[in-house]
């Protein structure tokens, strides 16, 4: 999430109630994940499992409760809850705002889109031109739309992450991560009906050019679809994926958090993805592999009863 302008350090320390240390005259540019961070970025960690992947990171301040060595350049802001400081970051920038119309005022519609009565779009929302968004669509805040948009009966984007900060020492043990990034949707796109995609936790997720998504695909937070994907019904993406073009992925098939996927892969229906995939292959099963070796392995499972019969005689 990037900020309207860039922030003084000491102003963001006050806010949150951090002591500052390190490079304390910069300015913050945006608070980010460390999926996703960049130069300029805020990001906060609370646990020392991850100190030194945040602290090496190309973010250049980070939220930590603890003192710990760091590179000259950077600054720590410290404090006790690390997650709490985050979330009053994203609620003093990116503040839950009510919206008491169907077409919120502060929403930019393209000339020539439609929008489908009993569609709602929320705040700060734009729409581009020749759009077509169907009857029981969710646009949510913040979501930005290209041109030339089909989005089909009963979607909803840009619904909020699912991304917890888990702490098993307390009461509730998942609290929510407050959503600050948004859904970015290009030009050609189109989205089946009872779709769903999940806006970043503090970056975009982004659907890239020409993409099609059948019907109930699920798109999770953070995640980079490439141009000229095409995924068919039930395809459920985790967060923080990045998906390259042409990809195509079959009836069912899940993948797994944080990985990649090459340009023009084929993974075939029902299986599940959980690390990196080469571009350019035809993957089946689950965990996935070659399609051919892998449908190879099916056969000789097939022939299972009759060496075993073979064996007994």
């Amino acid at each position: 999430m990037k900020f309207p302008s860039p922030v003084s350090l000491q102003w963001i320390a006050d806010l949150i109630g951090a002591r500052l240390v390190g490079n304390t005259t910069a300015q913050a540019t945006g608070i980010n994940e460390i999926h996703r961070v960049e130069p300029g970025d805020l990001v906060f960690v609370d646990h020392p499992k991850y100190y030194d992947k945040c602290i090496n990171s190309a973010a250049s301040f980070i939220i930590i409760n603890k003192e710990t060595s760091f590179p000259e350049e950077k600054a720590l802001l410290i404090t006790d809850s690390p997650f709490e400081a985050y979330q009053t970051l994203v609620n003093h920038f990116r503040p839950f705002v009510p919206s008491t119309k169907a077409v919120s005022d502060s929403a930019i519609i393209g000339e020539g889109s439609w929008i489908a009565p009993n569609a709602y779009v929320g705040n700060n929302v734009t729409i581009g031109s020749n759009c077509r968004i169907h009857p029981g669509v969710t646009i949510l805040d913040h979501t930005v739309i290209g041109n030339n948009v089909v989005i089909q009966a009963g979607s909803v984007i840009g619904s909020d992450a699912f991304y917890y900060n888990t702490k098993k020492d307390r009461d509730v043990w998942y609290k929510r991560m407050e959503s600050g990034g948004r859904v970015v949707i290009e030009d050609d796109v189109e989205i089946g009906a009872s779709c769903t995609i999940d806006r970043g936790v503090s970056h975009d997720t982004r659907i890239g050019r020409g993409t099609k998504m059948d019907n109930q695909v699920h798109i999770g937070h953070d995640s980079i679809i490439g141009p000229n994907c095409l995924f068919a019904a039930q395809v459920g993406i985790a967060g923080a994926v990045e998906i390259g073009s042409g990809v195509v992925l079959w009836g069912q098939v899940g993948v797994s958090k944080t990985l990649t996927i090459g340009n023009n892969a084929v993974v075939l229906a029902q299986s599940g993805v959980p690390s990196d995939l080469e571009g350019g292959k035809i993957y089946f099963g689950t965990p996935t592999e070659d399609a051919m070796v892998k449908k190879k392995e099916l056969i000789w499972v097939k022939r299972i009863p009759e060496i075993w019969e073979k064996l007994m005689k």
